[in-house]
């Protein structure tokens, strides 16, 4: 018997029905003897239409007391899901019960809207496990110190998940979503986009970082430190798939790298709309600048990108980096604000307008002329590069946002990704920036 955690999302929790035909999916592997917790997303929508009233009444929440009530709102989605997947369940003849992020409880720190998982508790969950019971508990979600109600970041039920099977030593996480699988760019922009049976962990945190949308970045940081078994496939297959057969589909997050693994340069291309660049103009060239420039922006809790300062001249640079898109006019408020007064910047210019396409690969470790390719193929498109970033396995670009689909078109096609690996699939992986 083993222990296994589901994860559904908000689309596959969209309504009764498909929670019924999660139900079903559910009992099926309980009664193929698994031990089974379940994370739910609240029904698609659903948080959307949460923060919106809040909005309503104060469009800009800015504050920790304000933050920490739209924690308290925007959690209620899933405490729904929760409670209604374990009626589905009950219904299926299958023992459920559910619980919300405190009462495991999943302990967080104090940072309303991004709170980081610190601790959890599984002894209650434990108990019921071994009651015969199905765990339904919330995702996204947790408590603080002083046990206020926090949300983990959009997307933190993944995260939630992947902490919930660590703590557990569960033998598999599976990620269920409206796609099959882990593809080598969306599919919607490449209809050539293949469909991976493996990708390595270390390509999937990259690309997850780069802008893919399959799975939340925390959860694949979870994933590697506590090395959780990782699957990613559809819930829109028939609940009473062949249980073999379903554990086997979709696209495992392998910890092993595979021997053929450098047979592809480039393994898939990532994109990330929700990109802004700010940059100060002829900012004093002095030690500190840097930190005199971003430390307000990280004591602001507001996550900062690409970075890069141009080369001095007569003691004056530019300094420039981005952050997401949301975060934009923040930025701008609090540079304008505390910063420039400051470093005696002579100007301060933002785009929010730009976007950020990324080549990852393991292959690119050993391989040469990789990212001069890639401008070259930018370059024939007529697309200018704003700014440039790499490490070892990847190499990101940021550009206007109108050329995006381009860019990322002609890279698919100019490193061939939508022709099968030379040997094996499990040879390469890349991730494509999609919706789950």
């Amino acid at each position: 018997m083993a222990l296994i955690v589901h994860k559904y999302g908000g689309t596959s929790m969209g309504s009764t029905e498909r929670i019924r035909n999660v139900a079903k999916r559910v009992a099926k592997w309980v009664r193929a003897g698994h031990q089974m917790v379940v994370v739910p997303s609240a029904m698609s929508g659903e948080t959307n239409r949460l923060l919106g009233l809040a909005r309503e009444l104060q469009p800009a929440a800015t504050t920790s007391e304000l933050l920490r009530e739209l924690d308290m709102i925007a959690s209620t989605g899933e405490q729904v899901s929760v409670g209604l997947l374990a009626i589905a369940l009950q219904a299926e003849g299958v023992p459920a019960v559910s619980y919300t992020g405190w009462q495991v409880p999943i302990s967080t720190d104090a940072s309303y809207t991004k709170a980081r998982i610190q601790h959890i508790d599984d002894s209650r969950v434990r108990a019921d496990l071994d009651a015969g019971k199905v765990v339904v508990i919330t995702g996204f979600q947790g408590a603080d110190a002083q046990g206020h109600v926090t949300t983990l970041g959009r997307g933190g039920s993944d995260t939630s998940a992947v902490a919930i099977a660590a703590a557990l030593k569960a033998a598999e996480c599976l990620i269920y979503t409206d796609v099959d699988g882990v593809y080598t760019t969306d599919p919607r922009i490449v209809a050539d986009a293949r469909r991976l049976s493996t990708v390595s962990f270390e390509e999937m945190l990259e690309m997850a970082s780069l802008g893919s949308k399959v799975l939340q970045i925390r959860s694949v940081e979870f994933a590697g430190k506590y090395r959780v078994p990782l699957r990613v496939l559809s819930s829109f297959t028939p609940w009473d798939i062949d249980i073999d057969e379903e554990s086997r589909s979709g696209t495992l997050i392998t910890f092993e790298e595979d021997e053929n693994m450098e047979q592809a340069v480039v393994s898939g291309i990532a994109f990330n709309r929700d990109e802004a660049k700010i940059s100060l103009l002829g900012v004093t060239d002095k030690p500190g600048i840097a930190h005199l420039i971003l430390g307000p922006v990280a004591e602001a809790n507001i996550d900062v990108d690409v970075i890069i300062q141009n080369v001095s001249h007569d003691g004056k640079t530019d300094f420039s980096f981005t952050v997401h898109r949301n975060e934009f006019a923040r930025t701008m408020d609090l540079l304008k604000t505390r910063v420039l007064p400051q470093v005696g910047a002579s100007g301060l210019v933002g785009d929010d307008r730009i976007c950020k396409v990324s080549i990852v690969g393991i292959g690119m470790r050993s391989h040469v002329g990789v990212a001069s390719r890639m401008f070259s193929v930018l370059s024939n498109e007529g697309i200018n590069i704003q700014m440039i970033t790499t490490s070892e396995i990847k190499t990101s670009v940021v550009i206007d946002e109108k050329y995006m689909e381009l860019a990322v078109r002609a890279l698919h096609k100019a490193f061939e990704l939508d022709q099968p690996p030379a040997r094996t699939e499990g040879a390469a992986a890349g991730i494509g920036s999609q919706a789950s």
